[in-house]
């Protein structure tokens, strides 16, 4: 007979049996217990990586385009009907506070590099892209300013001040006064811009004066500055152009768009078919190292590989300009081809360096009637050469070397090709001997803006002084 139960009928041996069972399945409650911990503890910390990764992306593609967009930011009117809202100022200057424009435009350098950036709206197209300082911004031949808006680039770390501006609105008269970044004008009706004015504000206006002048009647007005106005306004003549230039102030008291000395030779090296990462490297190298600035004709095909070098053209202050997409001479093109290679290449300049070309080169200096309309068309004049070096035909840096400084003049556009090392040094000999014999190395369009200025669809080859 078995032994007799206790507590429920269990014996001894079963009531161990039991709690020895119990024990072990607690122990496992309590391992199971403690791996849905440590997963539970693993999923949240993965998901807060991913979380954060994500935020991360998100806020690196965003901090990329303000700063694409502060640095340029710069200018397309030469933009089809299509592009017509494609990029806005909108947000440039965003982050002031206190009168003081947003720290990712600002440089924590001596502050010689302030500029400006600026767009506007065109009629029947919209907004353009962003221009760079001193750059011709203008309409195509049968289109005028709506609005405009400008930003500065550049400002010293800690330095107080914006750009304010507003516009004269035919029909309407002077609009109030705006601010970084602000549109002046209409851009969404369309009456024309008659005259603006402008102004620094802060510390910015006790070391810098902002210089702007308006293409009306196919003629651009002299400079004014820090608050002047300028334009014909009530006499029914839109603005066609603007530029805009901020400069610092000399000890006389005198300013000059660029910084450049008007009353002082000067000359635009320019160089064709680039760029190259050898080549045109050294010769960026070389102008900065004597302070001289050049004008860049580049193919869509070489920006492609070289986006870094065209970057540091602008970082550089140097100009940017457009030698088609595929090199194609603007001869053998129809109005629609020439149209299409100019504005790939526009787009992919632009996407580079934020700042989109003003100037064309044709390819081997051919033009026809059809191909400067459609240079016209988008805005664009066409620059030609004064002095030609034969660089790509002769590879030899003595031979451009000559031909250069016994040939050069006030006012002359020297042509050249950054692809070849005999170019680059050429450059590196004449760069310093040009600077020695008196001559300021600044670019095509700033060249111009002191002797005379460029239209749309016209072709120019030098500005010699008035």
């Amino acid at each position: 007979m078995s032994e007799k139960r206790r507590d429920g009928g269990f014996s001894e041996e079963e009531r161990r049996q039991i709690q020895a069972r119990r024990e072990h399945l607690r122990r496992q409650r309590i391992r199971r217990a403690r791996r849905i911990r440590a997963m539970l503890v693993m999923a949240v910390i993965l998901f807060c990586l991913a979380i954060g990764s994500v935020v991360m992306a998100v806020a690196g593609h965003f901090g990329k385009k303000a700063s694409s967009d502060q640095v340029v930011s710069s200018g397309e009117v030469n933009a089809s009907e299509s592009d017509a809202d494609s990029v806005s100022l909108d947000g440039a200057g965003a982050g002031a506070q206190d009168g003081q424009s947003g720290a990712e435009g600002q440089s924590e350098e001596s502050g010689d590099g302030v500029s400006a950036i600026y767009g506007v709206s065109v009629s029947n197209i919209g907004w353009s892209r962003f221009f760079a300082d001193n750059s011709y911004c203008m309409t195509p031949s049968d289109k005028y300013v709506t609005a405009f808006r400008a930003t500065l680039n550049g400002q010293p770390y800690g330095m107080t001040g914006t750009v304010t501006y507003r516009a004269n609105l035919s029909g309407t008269g002077w609009l109030d006064w705006v601010e970084d970044g602000n549109e002046s004008g209409k851009a969404d009706g369309n009456e024309p811009l008659e005259a603006i004015a402008m102004e620094l504000t802060g510390q910015l206006a006790e070391q810098y004066d902002i210089l702007y002048s308006v293409l009306q009647d196919n003629q651009w007005t002299d400079w004014m500055k820090n608050g002047e106005e300028v334009g014909a306004y009530g006499v029914g003549l839109p603005i066609q152009g603007i530029r805009i230039s901020v400069a610092k102030k000399l000890a006389d008291g005198n300013s000059y768009a660029g910084n450049i000395d008007p009353t002082k030779p000067m000359i635009a090296l320019t160089y064709d078919d680039g760029p190259s990462s050898e080549s045109t490297a050294r010769i960026l190298a070389k102008l900065k190292e004597y302070g001289g600035r050049a004008t860049f004709f580049m193919v869509g095909r070489q920006v492609a590989k070289n986006m870094d070098v065209v970057k540091q053209m602008v970082a550089q202050g140097c100009e940017v300009g457009n030698h088609t997409y595929d090199h194609v001479a603007m001869t053998k093109e129809d109005q629609a081809g020439l149209t299409a290679q100019l504005e790939q290449n526009n787009h992919l300049i632009s996407d580079a360096c934020g700042i989109t070309p003003v100037l064309m080169r044709p390819v081997g200096g051919a033009k026809s009637d059809a191909g400067m309309a459609a240079v016209g068309a988008i805005s664009m004049p066409a620059i030609l050469w004064s002095v030609d070096t034969l660089d790509w035909k002769t590879r030899d840096a003595q031979s451009t070397i000559q031909t250069i400084l016994d040939n050069v003049k006030d006012g002359d556009i020297i042509l050249m090709h950054d692809l070849y090392s005999a170019t680059a040094d050429a450059s590196e000999v004449v760069i310093p001997e040009l600077v020695n014999r008196g001559y300021q190395l600044v670019t095509v369009s700033e060249l111009a803006s002191y002797r005379g200025g460029m239209i749309p669809g016209k072709s120019y080859s030098q500005f010699r002084p008035k």
